[in-house]
């Protein structure tokens, strides 16, 4: 186990620029009414586009990116990006196909959305329950895992005095503050992480003699305990391209084309952590020009993150690629591989004094935003989706205080479930979360996506379609689970359908049937009146929701309207307790509440998606769009 390498001037920074984060990030929060729902899930739908965009990016490139990314690149080489670049396409996606639509339908949470699309209650608690069990299981736990390799490779804390240090950093103000201090410190952090990764990748590619040297010297990074006669731990000139064969276990070329294309569709379309960014902007040209913000920074990640893998692998070899289980268990305590110290080790060891403690801080900052968003939204899943159909007209307090609870609870969950992480795959982080994903996440793709495109979508098949897909996902998942990917030299005994069936391919089929569900039980089922789909689909997006009417009087009657009759309304009762006011004043609660501020068409006025701007404004915009696609182009072209 690593014991600590930092110096009391590289500590010295890590504090005093955490403490600078937190205060920023309590400074944020009460810009904003975070006492109220709008105000502490939706950071009252003020952020502009910087904001948003800013925030997009640095939710998404946490410690479990950096950490898994780097990990799998010092494994496999280039074809870790292609999880980068598809997001160029996906981003451009979610500013111009899906947020139009959400802005419209005035949701807080994607499972909100699936109920007002399809009606009933039971498809949106499905959803709500497999986004929080997957959200927990791969994305907190993924950053908490990366958060315990990055502080015992620095410190050489054991595995719980990591886990209290992070639980301690992110709880209090993403307890007090809600996402208005998310999204600020996420503008805030963005800039440290971008500055101190591009120092590090000058300062590794320096070192290693330039990208020339790199490809010599990554192809010859061959670890002393590889046996002999195998192929395990050689890396080979493949690794230098994206698509490889359709044969090769992690990255086959269809599931590089399509299948991550799908996985980041969900991701970044209609993931509740991301989206939320997006919900939280002024309007939808704000949340269009955020998003091709976020497009543009997505080329930093192979400077930042896969190069600076690859030249870890070259430099130690013996660690980063360790074969046997003794040598792993010795570099970073996992028997299964130690490819996910790759990021950390380069750090440490290359790194002068200050900016090491610099760069430590900007990856904790970003561990903080990461963990602090997912706890955010994860509190928000179970608070508006899972709570409000289990109370009657809950109160304002209530919520608020249960959404403080749901962070601790998902926390004790992500911690006891740290063990299967280790115990999955052959010691890669960014392998875990992936395949996570592609066992549950498309199914839940499939019933967005044709949810918005076709109108003649039912319950009734978005439901058998998710049931059927999440049960296919599961029975996958657990054959992962018990028949392991074979060591080095060690005989395949898998089942054959597991071994030669790729998880991005199953991926896209698990994707193609779970549509075909969809689309068959729709077209036997009733179908929903069109008057119920004004504003939930793409084609109804600017309907208006009482034809007929004028803009003024349309305004007036949806304040006059529940948001969502099927849906409970909170109450805005103030406290009458003594009681009541020690529970407000503990969790951060002001004693009154603005009722208003929690009216979702003060938050989003009923034109908002549709405001108007100037024609130069919107050739730019457009521009813009245009530029980024041909850029994701141009990216999979040069690197493929």
């Amino acid at each position: 186990m690593a014991v600590s390498q930092l110096s009391v001037v590289d500590i010295v920074i890590i504090v005093v620029q955490l403490l600078m984060v937190f205060a920023f990030g309590l400074w944020a929060s009460h810009r904003s009414n975070r006492n109220t729902l709008t105000g502490y899930f939706l950071a009252g739908r003020q952020m502009s586009w910087w904001l948003v965009g800013l925030s997009l990016f640095v939710s998404n490139v946490g410690n479990a990116t950096f950490i898994g990314i780097a990990g799998a690149a010092s494994s496999r080489g280039f074809p870790v990006v292609a999880y980068e670049f598809s997001a160029v396409f996906c981003l451009l996606m979610l500013g111009n196909l899906f947020m139009p639509v959400y802005l419209s339908s005035k949701v807080f949470t994607m499972p909100q959305y699936i109920q007002r699309r399809y009606g009933g209650n039971r498809l949106s608690v499905l959803l709500a329950i497999t986004m929080l069990m997957a959200g927990v299981s791969a994305n907190l736990c993924g950053e908490m895992y990366a958060g315990v390799i990055l502080i015992q490779q620095s410190l050489g804390w054991p595995l719980y005095g990591c886990l209290i240090a992070i639980l301690v950093m992110t709880a209090i103000y993403t307890i007090s503050g809600g996402l208005t201090a998310v999204v600020y410190t996420d503008a805030l952090q963005s800039i440290i992480i971008i500055i101190g990764s591009l120092i590090l990748s000058i300062i590794a590619l320096t070192n290693i003699g330039g990208l020339q040297s790199l490809h010599t010297k990554y192809l010859e990074a061959i670890p002393n305990d590889t046996l002999r006669n195998t192929s395990c731990g050689v890396p080979q000139e493949a690794d230098w391209h994206i698509f490889q064969p359709a044969s090769d276990g992690q990255y086959p070329w269809p599931g590089v084309g399509f299948g991550i294309l799908l996985l980041s569709s969900y991701y970044w379309c209609t993931n509740q952590v991301i989206v939320q960014r997006s919900l939280a902007s002024k309007s939808l040209n704000h949340a269009k020009v955020g998003s091709i913000l976020a497009s543009y920074l997505k080329v930093l990640p192979i400077l930042i993150m896969v190069y600076p893998g690859m030249i870890s692998r070259a430099l130690f070899p013996d660690d980063v690629a360790c074969q046997t289980p003794e040598i792993c268990e010795a570099a970073c305590g996992n028997p299964n591989g130690c490819a996910d110290i790759a990021y950390p080790k380069l750090l440490l060891a290359l790194m002068p004094t200050g900016l090491k403690g610099l760069m430590l801080a900007a990856m904790l900052a970003a561990l903080i935003s990461s963990m602090t968003s997912l706890f955010n939204s994860l509190s928000t899943l179970f608070t508006m989706d899972i709570w409000m159909k289990m109370r009657k007209s809950p109160s304002d307090l209530e919520l608020l205080i249960v959404g403080r609870i749901t962070t601790g609870v998902v926390a004790l969950f992500a911690v006891l479930w740290l063990p299967i992480i280790q115990a999955y795959g052959a010691g890669e982080l960014f392998f875990y979360i992936q395949s996570i994903s592609s066992y549950f996440f498309p199914p839940a793709f499939a019933i967005f996506l044709i949810g918005i495109l076709w109108e003649r979508a039912t319950e009734k098949g978005a439901f058998a379609g998710l049931v059927l897909g999440l049960l296919f996902g599961g029975m996958r998942f657990s054959c992962d689970f018990f028949f392991k990917s074979p060591g080095c030299g060690e005989e395949d005994l898998r089942p054959g359908i597991i071994r030669s069936l790729p998880f991005l391919h199953f991926a896209l089929i698990l994707f193609a049937v779970s549509l075909i569900i969809v689309i068959v039980v729709s077209l036997f089922t009733e179908p929903l009146p069109r008057e119920k789909l004004i504003r939930l689909t793409w084609w109804t997006r600017n309907e208006p929701r009482f034809p007929g009417a004028s803009k003024e009087a349309e305004i007036e009657m949806n304040k006059e309207s529940p948001v969502d009759e099927s849906q409970t309304v909170p109450s805005t009762e103030e406290p009458t307790y003594r009681h009541e006011k020690i529970v407000r004043f503990v969790c951060c609660i002001a004693d009154t509440f603005d009722s208003s501020a929690n009216d979702p068409e003060r938050d989003n006025p009923v034109d908002d998606s549709s405001k108007q701007i100037s024609s130069i404004r919107k050739w730019i915009l457009n521009a813009n769009t245009v530029i980024c696609f041909l850029f994701g182009v141009l990216v999979y072209v040069v690197f493929g």
